[in-house]
């Protein structure tokens, strides 16, 4: 399964993820003050993508009484969870304080501030620190990076509220910016660059404490957790050809990063290609040509706590 979290998603989208991660990077041990606006740039780009998938989750929880972003980074998504939740309150959680003053800072500009908070700490134990159980609990790209993910899910489904949805995000489609055959260097270069990072993505879950390996079966990890698995779905970015100037823009921010962290594992005639996309002089970068495009897929897993 391609693993998303390595287009920087946290969706920090954390995803700390944030939630994309020193992606494309060969050094497993992420700086996410670093990546903050990365993190919040790409979370916008995807805010459809996440708008839809909120809306399909307000017809499990009609009415919740407090929502937890779990791994929130800079809180794009918590403030869209804020906005679509209008009588929620908020709390965003992330072990980087930089990253929380962000999520503040942009629930006061969008007016959510008075219901609003964070919570600083590593998951899934600072949940313990919640005033009250959680009616809907989003983690979006954070449970990846939690070395025993199995009770992970536990310390999450513990914190929820009798009746409360779990929204696990994880998995999905890699993001896909250029056709097969470019024009230039070999065919099938973003799939070459996709297998690097499941390379990385695999040592950076070796290299994380207490890691546990586990089949990334979410429905049966959840009801393995004492919740009830209530729906898998996948939602779409479709952003095509010829693509808006922000969508080049993370494109080319994605693969300047892919060239830095696996530059010395590509053959001579990739790295050319790479190069050339990068050029904004040369009229086969990626911010000029016409064809390109964003085209990526999200997966969401819900569970309830019956008990």
């Amino acid at each position: 399964m391609a693993h998303p979290h390595h287009d920087l998603g946290h969706d920090h989208d954390h995803d700390r993820s944030g939630h994309d991660h020193g992606h494309g990077g060969t050094d497993t041990d992420v700086d996410w003050n670093e990546h903050a606006p990365m993190l919040e740039s790409q979370a916008e780009l995807f805010t459809p993508l996440y708008e839809r998938a909120l809306a399909w989750l307000g017809h499990k929880q009609t009415d919740p009484g407090l929502i937890v972003d779990a791994g929130s980074g800079p809180g794009v998504i918590s403030c869209l969870l804020a906005d679509a939740f209008p009588g929620a309150r908020v709390v965003a959680v992330d072990a980087t304080e930089p990253l929380l003053e962000r999520a503040r800072a942009r629930a006061a500009r969008l007016g959510v501030a008075d219901r609003f908070g964070t919570l600083a700490g590593e998951l899934p134990g600072v949940l313990d620190d919640l005033e009250y159980p959680a009616d809907l609990l989003w983690a979006s790209h954070s449970l990846h990076h939690i070395g025993d993910q199995r009770a992970a899910l536990a310390g999450f489904a513990a914190r929820l509220a009798p009746g409360g949805t779990l929204a696990l995000l994880e998995g999905g489609l890699s993001a896909r910016f250029l056709p097969r055959d470019i024009g230039i260097g070999r065919p099938g270069l973003q799939a070459r660059l996709d297998a690097l990072e499941e390379e990385w993505f695999a040592r950076m879950r070796a290299d994380l404490p207490g890691t546990v390996a586990e089949a990334e079966d979410w429905p049966g990890l959840m009801a393995a957790a004492g919740l009830r698995h209530t729906g898998t779905r996948s939602f779409l970015l479709d952003l095509p050809a010829p693509t808006t100037d922000r969508a080049r823009a993370h494109a080319a921010a994605t693969l300047s990063r892919l060239r830095d962290g696996f530059g010395d594992h590509l053959d001579t005639t990739d790295r050319a290609t790479l190069d050339r996309l990068l050029d904004p002089e040369d009229p086969a970068s990626v911010h000029r040509r016409r064809d390109v495009f964003v085209l990526a897929a999200r997966t969401v897993y819900t569970a309830e706590r019956t008990g």
